[in-house]
């Protein structure tokens, strides 16, 4: 096993992430087969995994309980346990101690090794950084009292809530983690999200290596290259290998489902020899033709003329997105927007549409992504139904 140093701690390159683990029969989330993630923890114990992550809301809240029962068959020394806290979820009020207490008690735990503010993006800074819920402040104190060993965030936010955030409170912050992977490194501009954290001397740990597993499976062109350079390495493995050569990636964390994506991504990272450059390459070449969508170049004549003001190269980078993989976190970038701001604001007079020097038709693509994004749950109805799932299953 690869092993990397961080806040001061030998982390496996390979983290367990438990947002998809294996269940029972019937499809609930909450319904856990906590024999398969015995099994899975004992492969990755014994192989050397020793990065441990898990969240408030996965699962209906039974995450970090089946998770901290496995590990609890291990020496507490032997391993890393991470959760975090849910601010990103919205909520009337917010109760950091409650929460906190109950992650002790669903963990059976004294302290947590790593732990995280969860998702810190546009629609969430007001909340961790809000006197009334002192929410910061509160895990300061857990830190100093030696409940919490080493604090950090998650964030899908955009590239200017990162400068803010870290602005704000990098002095405090031990360790960010990050969505990204070969495509999101253009096609979210995670490449400008990495250098910020890097510049402040930030350690990387990632999540989403896998795009939610849509980069485990190529179109067939894509895979006869990477299979022609390296024929018994596993498609997945070249997503994990890129990440690799990025220095200040600490860890990796694979939100495995079964056992023999345990037993591949173990092989990633115990066996498989780092990209060269030719291979790195091709793994660029194919993200490119991935996201090879609608060609804006973000020169922003359309936004000069707009009667609304929209950040138009904004939308169309979202619309991008959505053609590629319609997912929440993505349509999470819209709720952070006012009504006036969001797609269905677009008047269709068309004044964007006649100075694009690419002739994009962007009235359409408005219309394009408002129909796209009605498609995708709302962020606001999924905090609900975790909220309430969490509440069912804590103590």
């Amino acid at each position: 096993m690869e092993y990397r140093e961080c806040c001061g701690e030998k982390l496996s390159a390979l983290g367990f992430g438990t947002m998809r683990l294996p269940l029972l029969p019937g499809g609930d989330s909450s319904k856990i087969d906590a024999r398969q993630v015995d099994m899975m923890v004992d492969y990755a114990i014994e192989n050397g995994v020793n990065y441990f992550d898990t969240a408030f809301p996965y699962h209906g809240g039974m995450s970090e309980k089946v998770i901290a029962a496995s590990l609890k068959r291990y020496p507490r020394d032997s391993y890393f346990l991470a959760t975090k806290y849910p601010g990103h979820q919205i909520s009337e009020s917010y109760d950091p101690e409650k929460i906190f207490e109950t992650q002790l008690k669903k963990c059976d735990a004294d302290y947590f090794d790593f732990y995280l503010l969860h998702n810190v993006y546009e629609n969430s800074i007001g909340v961790y950084t809000s006197p009334k819920w002192g929410i910061i402040d509160y895990f300061k104190e857990q830190k100093k009292a030696g409940r919490i060993r080493h604090l950090g965030f998650s964030s899908h936010g955009g590239t200017e809530l990162l400068r803010t955030f870290l602005d704000m409170y990098g002095d405090i912050i031990e360790f960010c983690q990050l969505q990204l992977n070969y495509l999101d490194w253009t096609l979210q501009d995670a490449e400008t999200k990495y250098r910020i954290v890097t510049d402040k001397g930030i350690p990387i740990f990632v999540m989403e290596p896998l795009r939610g597993g849509r980069l485990a499976a190529l179109d067939e062109k894509s895979e006869t290259v990477l299979k022609t350079l390296r024929p018994d390495t596993s498609i997945a493995a070249w997503a994990f290998l890129w990440l690799l050569k990025l220095p200040n990636v600490r860890m990796i964390l694979s939100g495995m489902s079964e056992l023999a994506q345990m037993i591949d991504n173990v092989n990633t990272f115990t066996r498989e020899k780092p990209l060269s450059d030719r291979e790195k390459a091709e793994v660029d070449k194919i993200a490119s033709g991935m996201h090879a969508g609608i060609p804006c170049t973000s020169c922003r004549y359309c936004c000069d003329g707009c009667p609304k003001k929209l950040d138009i190269p904004m939308l169309i980078s979202i619309c991008n997105e959505i053609r590629f993989a319609p997912v929440m976190n993505t349509a999470m970038r819209l709720d952070a927007l006012d009504s006036d701001k969001l797609p269905s604001a677009c008047l269709q007079c068309g004044k964007c549409a006649k100075v694009c020097p690419q002739g994009i038709d962007i009235p359409s693509l408005m219309r394009e992504l408002d129909a796209a994004v009605a498609k995708i749950p709302k962020w606001a109805d999924i905090c609900r139904q975790r909220e309430e799932e969490a509440k069912r299953n804590s103590f």
